[in-house]
């Protein structure tokens, strides 16, 4: 005999260090000590209503209050997650932690689906794998002392025998799982899903079923059953079969009170889960079995009907909520059979369901939300792998075995037997997202569509305000799903609003601006592009009454939130909701109550509800002839169907347009926040699941490389050692097991989440939100209320469509895309710089959609598409100055514009990593060069024409290629004296990174620098331009120091590289000197682009006039070591130096043949200046830099420095060095000479 069979076995989870809310309490009275609630759990999440446990720890445990020490006994487990889980049976004495949890302890027995295992202090293989929506019995014989487990009905087999029994010893049910896991327990307060095997050898449940109602609920339902297969033959006389699925409720008073009677009893027994869903539920699937459409059994429709008229209203609530969440339980946790047959079984019950309007509207109002509860039974889990579909997904070979092309012929025939199932349930869901929306049942009440989005938008803000607490958030699985049926639902309505009126395809659909002022849509707390919307408010206020004619509440100018109106507004907004109709009122009408059916002893049957028409309109608010609109915002509760559709004169959402807006509406105002809606969803968490989803395609080409080497290695393994022949057995079938799972999971996700339909729907959103953009950027000043995220929608979804759907589709294929590219690249290079946006990660996001659009040369074209004038404006906001901004990923876009035409330029990856692994192909870096001539020569035109552009651009890439290398220099000291110290330690990775940063950051800056000496050589080499001798002096400075430092012989960069330490793999002398080099060669040489023979010499006495300046620098670049080097060591004579001529594939012989030049030239110069040059005392140097002579005096302080110091300082200081006086002009100087 059991302990508390009566009451519910409910799980406890009792923590030290932290209690877990949702703690379910049951009675004390006869637990004794085998019912104490005193288990030590790990934080966990408790659903009371689906007995659904969450764990929020690495490994949580938790155990039912509930213990039983004798007879034979069963409980279901649901799983919702396929993860690290234990489940099975446990004692009050075993003490579980993060560790260790249940079979890992003595007397405590459990089964692990995930890794096929069972648990008992030790392990061993068991059973099969499981999946999400697999249901596994846990069955106890204390009689026997065994202890086996079920799958979806089907014996595992004896687990465990011998178990410990005696005095003392109860078991109770238990589980642990890791993080994030979950399952839903079913201890008989519901029926069991494989009552068989509870059956079989006298298995009773935790929870004894309610046997004297279900026999009471059964006749009942036989006597109804009997009533609808009846008629009265009124000339005849007597009864006849009539066929069910004609029958109505009308006429035949005999009839109507003989169901009132069976109602009488039958209603209060449909308040009880248990009788809802075997006895319910059971009957109405029956009717749908006999097949057709769900229109074509009325008979649900009418019994419907039946209960609104002959059951109390609460007690009708409470039969249609358990009965909908029974049929959500049915959905989601069905085994996933090849042809879905249950899962569209429950679809089409909750159609026919839904498909009566009052109890619609009821479920709407109270039960189909939260939204994660309404669309877990609509999605299909994502992680679920079709049971019966063999063949690998692994990456093809070039040559393909004949047993090979019949899997792989296989499983593209099993991915579209899925597809086809998996189309069939889809239109269901849509069928019902149809129903939601129906904005025509209005009976009695407002219609479902305005009901649907109230509790929409409740939905979104819930998502949007805890997108760090997982409990709360709507799966991300489910949001997928959610975002493709409400798509193609919205699209329906759409479409088919323009077939009545003169509005616009979805095709061409978009939000209009109004929406993001006008205060009729709620945003929460959102960011908006110009920033936080009550501050938009204060500042844009003009802006708004001149342009779209609305005015804000003076209330709203005053208080940052809404919670801070005066008492008096608050008191007036709940009296103005408390006019409003209930919730109640909106669920629609009854039906009419006969007058015959008046009698008081009829009971139940002596109730109706009025069918008075009840308006959920408030007083018209007519506008009248006013100019100016004023507008508060509404917060979800506060909306009516008015305020959105807007009636007489009131233009609901779109009140507020500007005139840039056209008068006719686009479509109804419900269906454009319905797309916005769709919008945010995307934004929340879509395309976060869509990323996470490609990786499952990773991991098969991973195991199908692994699994192709082990077979290789089989093949060579020498037969005398069979030892290793084993392991490698072991390892090939570990590995085909995985690769097929995998594989069946990728089927499953190709069809349900990459497929070309989801694509077509992401791309869609793409354009709605590109035309969105559009039309709110010819606002002007009111774009700024537009939320940030329709940017980033449009950002992540072009990313998705290019990343995540190919290669299995191709963004190529959608019809406009050419057009759609170059649309998004207006965007982006319009508003990347745009002083309307001021949110820091919206303009990084723009910045680096704009930096991986240029690497690509479909998209790269698309940029050089759009309009001349924005292309202009691009090039300028690109070659603003790079203080007090974010320029690394502005310097990198204009280094992926020069890429392919600097020296020694060409390459994809470095030379020295060719031979490391392969990184991600699809990276925007690894992208092969794809130079712009067109936005080159933009470039080239704007620092020509504007004499103030170039000098603060160049000034400010100058200071910062200082900057970048100094601090790379100072990281490597540090990296070298930490890899010189005797004892072991290790440089922090961190710190490794920042290091290849900036060295990386360097050579971008000298490109960027190369590609300006290139583009205009003039405006460091014509002197008559303010600045250029000061640049050409800085620009020399700068590159002798670089070489100096990179090409010294065994110097500190050297010995940093021959470490070959990881995350410094781009460190290395190739890429920095090859770009110091092409600026070198730009400068000096006297052909082609390059500069005249006057402008070569000016360069070259700049150059050898700097202090730092080496020849040793430049002959190291071709391989020419110093003497002293030579003559060293026999052992340094073997080390390979550098030198441009072994790098053949990537430097061309033209360009070899210039260094050579300019190495020549350079050593005559330098020869001839060293003749020519007389000493110069100390006195006579600068006291700033100690490198030139002194060559201009201050005014009016009269103190004298080199014109290149004075002049660097000038550009950014005018204040004298030594006197801080302020500097009025500079004048030449020229020492006098000695007498």
């Amino acid at each position: 005999m059991r302990k508390m069979s009566h009451l519910f076995p409910v799980l406890c989870a009792v923590n030290t260090s932290s209690f877990c809310h949702g703690f379910l309490r049951p009675r004390m009275e006869g637990m004794g000590r085998a019912g104490q609630s005193c288990l030590f759990c790990l934080p966990l999440k408790i659903f009371c209503l689906l007995v659904q446990v969450i764990g929020h720890s690495n490994f949580g445990s938790i155990r039912a209050t509930t213990c039983v020490y004798k007879g034979k006994w069963i409980y279901e487990v649901l799983i919702s997650s396929q993860g690290l889980m234990q489940i099975g049976w446990c004692t009050l004495s075993c003490r579980f932690n993060q560790e260790e949890g249940v079979g890992d302890t003595p007397d405590s027995y459990a089964y692990d689906g995930n890794r096929v295992r069972k648990w008992n202090v030790t392990t061993t293989n068991y059973g099969k794998s499981w999946a999400a929506g697999d249901i596994v019995s846990c069955l106890i014989d204390l009689d026997e002392g065994t202890i086996a487990f079920c799958l979806n009905g089907i014996s595992l087999g004896t687990a465990f025998d011998n178990i410990t029994r005696g005095a003392g010893m109860a078991y109770f049910p238990a589980i642990s799982l890791s993080f994030k896991e979950s399952v839903a327990f079913n201890f008989g307060s519901r029926p069991l899903r494989y009552p068989l095997a509870a059956g079989r050898g006298g298995y009773r449940p935790l929870q004894d079923p309610p046997v004297a109602d279900l026999v009471k609920a059964r006749k009942l339902l036989g006597y109804l059953k009997n009533v609808i297969h009846l008629g009265i033959d009124v000339t005849e006389g007597k009864l006849v079969e009539k066929d069910t699925s004609m029958w109505q409720l009308q006429g035949e008073p005999t009839v109507l009170i003989t169901l009132a009677h069976i109602f009488n009893y039958f209603a209060p027994l449909m308040c009880k889960v248990y009788l809802v869903e075997d006895v319910l539920m059971t009957f109405l699937l029956s009717i749908l079995e006999r097949g057709g459409a769900v229109e074509a059994h009325p008979l649900i429709q009418q019994l419907l009907d039946l209960m609104w008229l002959l059951m109390e209203e609460y007690e009708v609530h409470e039969c249609l909520k358990q009965l909908l969440m029974s049929l959500l339980r049915a959905y989601r946790f069905s085994p996933i059979i090849p042809d879905l047959g249950l899962q569209i079984h429950y679809l089409r019950l909750t159609i026919a369901v839904l498909k009566h309007e009052k109890s619609r509207k009821y479920l709407l109002s109270n039960v189909l939300y939260p939204l994660h509860l309404l669309w877990s039974q609509f999605s299909l889990p994502t992680i679920v792998q079709p049971r019966r579909l063999q063949g690998s997904a692994g990456k093809e070979v070039k040559e393909e075995s004949a047993e090979e092309r019949l899997r792989r012929r296989a499983y593209e025939r099993g991915c579209q037997r899925l597809k086809k199932r998996i189309e069939v349930v889809e239109g269901l869901q849509v069928q019902i997202l149809k129903l939601l929306l129906n904005n025509k049942d209005r009976g009695g009440g407002e219609a479902s569509r305005y009901i649907f989005l109230n509790k929409f938008r409740k939905f979104l803000q819930e998502n949007a305000s805890n997108r760090g607490n997982l409990t709360v958030l709507c799966p991300p699985e489910y949001m997928v799903c959610f975002l493709h049926r409400l798509i193609a639902a919205l699209r329906f309505f759409w479409d088919g609003h323009k077939a009545k009126t003169p509005a616009t395809l979805s095709s061409e659909a978009y939000v209009p601006p109004q929406l993001f002022y006008n205060g009729k849509v709620d945003y929460f707390d959102l960011q908006r592009l110009g920033g936080l919307l009550s501050h938009l408010k204060k500042t844009l206020k003009d802006d708004l009454a001149a342009k779209a004619n609305v005015l804000i509440d003076p209330a709203e100018l005053q208080a940052v939130t809404m919670d801070d109106l005066d008492e008096d507004e608050e008191s007036a907004m709940s009296a103005a909701q408390s006019q409003r109709p209930s919730a109640a009122l909106a669920i629609g009408g009854a039906l009419a109550r006969p007058g015959w059916l008046s009698s008081p002893t009829l009971g139940r049957a002596n109730r109706f509800l009025s069918t008075a028409a009840v308006s959920l309109m408030n007083p018209r608010r007519p506008l009248g002839t006013l100019e100016k609109i004023k507008v508060r915002t509404l917060s979800v509760e506060q909306r009516t169907e008015e305020d959105i559709e807007g009636s007489h004169g009131n233009e609901g959402l779109l009140l507020g347009r500007p005139p840039e807006e056209p008068e006719q509406p686009i479509t109804e105002n419900s269906l454009l926040e319905v797309l916005d809606g769709i919008v945010m969803m995307y934004n929340l968490s879509v395309h976060q699941q869509l990323g996470k989803m490609v990786g499952v395609s990773d991991d098969v080409n991973e195991y199908a490389m692994a699994l192709k080497d082990t077979e290789e290695k089989i093949s060579r393994c020498p037969k005398r050692r069979r030892d290793i022949h084993e392991e490698l057995l072991k390892s090939q079938k570990v590995f085909s097991e995985k690769l097929n799972h995998l594989s069946r999971r990728l089927a499953w996700i190709n069809v349900t989440i990459y497929s070309k339909e989801k694509m077509q729907d992401i791309y869609w959103l793409l354009r709605v939100c590109i035309r969105t953009i559009e039309h709110g950027d010819r606002t002007g000043s009111l774009f700024a209320f537009m939320p940030e995220f329709y940017l980033s929608v449009a950002m992540n979804s072009y990313s998705a469509l290019k990343n995540y759907f190919s290669p299995v589709n191709s963004m190529e294929e959608l019809p406009g895309y050419e057009e759609t590219l170059m649309r998004l690249a207006a965007i982006l290079a319009k508003h990347f710089a745009d002083s309307r946006i001021v949110g820091t990660d919206i303009r990084d996001s723009l910045m680096q959609a704009l930096a991986s659009y240029v690497c690509y040369p479909h998209s790269l074209r698309a940029v050089e598409r759009i309009p001349e004038e924005q292309r202009i404006s691009m090039m300028k906001n690109l070659l603003a100055p790079y203080e007090q901004r974010p320029w690394a990923q502005t310097n990198w876009i204009l280094v992926r514009l020069w890429r392919g035409c600097g020296f020694g330029y060409r390459y994809t990856r470095l030379p020295h990593l060719l031979k490391t692994k392969p990184e991600d192909a699809s990276l925007p870096s690894l992208q092969k060069p794809c130079p712009s001539t067109l936005l080159q020569r933009h470039m080239a035109d704007l620092l020509r024409s504007d004499r103030d552009l170039a000098p603060s651009f160049l000034n400010s890439v100058l200071n910062q290629l200082n900057w970048a290398f100094s601090e790379f220099i100072g990281m490597i000291q540090e990296i070298q004296q930490a890899a010189e110290r005797l004892e072991r330690n290790f440089v922090d990775s961190r710190q490794l990174k920042v290091c290849a940063t900036c060295f990386d950051l360097s050579v971008s800056l000298l490109r960027v620098l190369e590609m300006t000496v290139t583009l205009a050589p003039e405006i460091f080499l014509d002197w008559n331009r303010p600045s250029s001798e000061l640049l050409l002096r800085r620009l020399a400075q700068l590159l002798n120091q670089v070489l100096n430092r990179v090409t010294a012989e065994r110097n500190l960069f050297d010995r940093v590289v021959n470490l070959r330490l990881p995350g410094l793999e781009s460190v290395d002398h190739y890429p920095i000197l090859v770009a110091v080099t092409g600026i070198l060669v730009r400068l000096l040489g006297k052909g082609g682009l390059t500069p005249s023979l006057c402008r070569a010499e000016r360069a070259t006495a700049v150059l050898l006039a700097d202090p730092c300046f080496q020849l040793r620098s430049i002959q190291y670049l071709l391989g020419h070591a110093e003497p002293s080097a030579l003559a060293a060591a026999p052992a340094a004579a073997e080390k390979r130096h550098f030198s441009l001529h072994t790098y053949t594939d990537y430097i061309s012989t033209e360009e070899l043949v210039k260094v050579d030049k300019m190495l020549s030239h350079l050593s005559e110069e330098s020869k001839q200046a060293a003749a020519t040059t007389l000493p110069t005392s100390e006195e006579d140097l600068c006291p700033i830099c100690y490198a030139h002579p002194i060559s201009a005096i201050f005014r009016p302080c009269s103190h004298k420095s080199c014109k290149a110091c004075i002049n660097q300082h000038l550009m950014n200081n005018k204040d004298c060095f030594f006197c801080k006086a302020t500097i009025t002009g500079v004048d030449d100087f020229t020492k006098p000479s000695s007498s």
